[in-house]
């Protein structure tokens, strides 16, 4: 049977979790994560929560006046850089839940 002491830990380990994740959250927000796509012909680069905050575009990518070609280049980096953002936010997350998956946390 838990005694008061052990409940008193368990509190003490949620509130030191939810410190953790906190912080975690906050590394995630300032963070950037790029993703490319055409051989790196674009680029985009994302904040932790998959908001696109630079596009970077090659001039030598070889696309001239080939808009479609090129808007394609651009939704195809997008999506890799959300998809890695998402990523390590898992990960980052998961460091401090211990590999728990907690339904609402992600």
């Amino acid at each position: 049977m838990a005694g008061p002491g052990d409940l008193g830990n368990l509190l003490k380990q949620a509130q030191k979790m939810q410190r953790e994740m906190d912080l975690a959250r906050e590394e995630i927000r300032e963070m950037t994560v790029e993703g490319s796509a055409g051989g790196g012909a674009a680029r985009v680069e994302v904040d932790g929560d998959g908001t696109v905050k630079a596009v970077h575009l090659s001039e030598d990518a070889g696309l001239g006046d080939d808009m479609s070609a090129l808007s394609d280049l651009v939704l195809a980096a997008v999506r890799d850089a959300q998809t890695r953002a998402e990523q390590v936010k898992r990960e980052r997350l998961s460091e401090v839940t211990g590999g728990m998956d907690l339904p609402g946390l992600f």
